[in-house]
């Protein structure tokens, strides 16, 4: 079975979150470091980044900003109908909100989504519901929220403001900054629920949006599948690194990737090898990278945390992160708080 596809997204995706670092004083070298992306390319409004890119620009500015609360819902709210091009203007001119968000999951990958989003309605409530399970668990606090503030505002721009979301449901117990987020939005989240979503009124979610045309909504869907397919990428060391952060985790072997994307061991060395990379070499970054976030973004205990990066026991975690930052997890972890 291959992998999923990855897509590109428009450069001003990043452009607003290395604009959103500046405002809270990360500046565009320590958003962009590591991304392969430069600054004249975020000027450029032709440009497209990979996902990849923009996961890790991701992980930079919660490294950046760890004191800043409810980063990553904040950050969703700076995103609006405008920033999508083309697949957000689908959203302004659909008959309502229940046919416009039917268009943005038909062609989600044109956002900034990385939630598995999907919709439910009954005879009072329309919503949408987002699972982030896919996500690496190192960033997946942070991007939840930030679709659902995205989601929020985009809906709420549509509806010209005059909207009201009846609830924000999160699953899980409610985070130190849950007070930050009602701040923000204007909504008190409910915790411990069933599931991560967006609840209207049924009512509301068929109300006709003023800007409806049937004929463009047809005309800039061909566009919107048009870009999709402009947009798929293929590069093997994206669909690497998206394996070890997803579904096969980092206990996955050389062969086991191999097996996932239906090509020989042997080939996909060599692929990688083309793109100047090796598996090893991967697996090496993507452990250091989310073993920062882990240590600084989560309680985790250390023996959880060597299991949750693919280490046999605790020891090997250990000598790993001396290799890498001269000192162990847990002396990196009380550093933080002096």
């Amino acid at each position: 079975m291959s992998a999923e596809a990855s897509f590109q997204h428009p450069v001003a995706i990043a452009q607003v979150m290395v604009n959103f670092g500046a405002r809270h004083g990360a500046d565009a070298a320590t958003c962009l470091l590591g991304t392969g992306i430069g600054e004249a390319q975020l000027r450029d409004a032709e440009a497209l980044i990979a996902r990849e890119q923009e996961m890790r620009l991701v992980e930079n500015l919660i490294l950046a900003l760890p004191q800043v609360p409810a980063l990553g819902f904040e950050l969703g709210l700076q995103y609006n109908v405008a920033t999508f091009g083309i697949w957000g203007f689908v959203m302004r001119i659909s008959r309502n909100l229940r046919e416009a968000t039917q268009s943005a999951l038909r062609y989600l990958p044109l956002s900034t989504a990385y939630c598995q989003l999907s919709l439910f309605t009954d005879e009072r409530e329309f919503g949408v519901c987002a699972d982030p399970s896919t996500i690496p668990q190192h960033l997946r606090q942070f991007l939840l929220e930030r679709d659902m503030a995205t989601a929020v505002n985009l809906l709420r721009e549509l509806g010209l403001q005059g909207l009201h979301v009846q609830r924000l449901e999160f699953q899980g117990r409610a985070p130190a900054h849950a007070a930050r987020i009602a701040e923000l939005c204007g909504i008190a989240p409910q915790y411990g629920s069933a599931r991560n979503a967006l609840v209207l009124r049924r009512e509301d979610a068929e109300a006709p949006l003023p800007m409806y045309d049937a004929r463009l909504v047809r005309l800039l869907e061909d566009q919107c599948r048009i870009q999709l397919e402009h947009r798929q990428v293929a590069g093997v060391t994206g669909q690497v690194r998206r394996l070890l952060l997803g579904p096969l985790g980092f206990v996955a072997s050389l062969e086991d990737v191999a097996q996932q994307l239906a090509m020989a061991p042997r080939s996909l060395r060599r692929r990688l090898e083309e793109e100047g990379s090796s598996f090893r070499d991967l697996v090496e970054t993507e452990r250091k990278q989310a073993a920062t976030q882990l240590l600084e973004g989560t309680e985790m205990k250390i023996e959880e945390m060597a299991l949750q990066l693919g280490y046999g026991d605790t020891a090997s975690f250990t000598r790993a992160f001396r290799r890498w930052f001269g000192r162990a997890p847990g002396e990196y972890r009380k550093a933080l708080v002096r």
